[in-house]
């Protein structure tokens, strides 16, 4: 299982490209931090979470 925004999620073995599709999230207005190292986006299509990782997905929002 993988903690992602605190909720135990079946996510092991998928890379963050894949579940991120599969969450609906818009990929250019977010960012991933995976056991306290943000996550280059250069690289969500080769990092795969591990059972007992811990994931933080942030969205952006404009404001002002």
């Amino acid at each position: 299982m993988v903690t992602i925004n605190g909720e135990k999620i079946d996510a092991a073995g998928k890379t963050v490209a894949e579940y991120l599709a599969g969450a609906g999230y818009d990929d250019k207005r977010i960012a991933v931090e995976r056991n306290g190292e943000i996550v280059p986006k250069s690289q969500y299509a080769d990092t795969v979470f591990a059972d007992g990782d811990l994931v933080e997905v942030v969205s952006f929002v404009g404001g002002g």
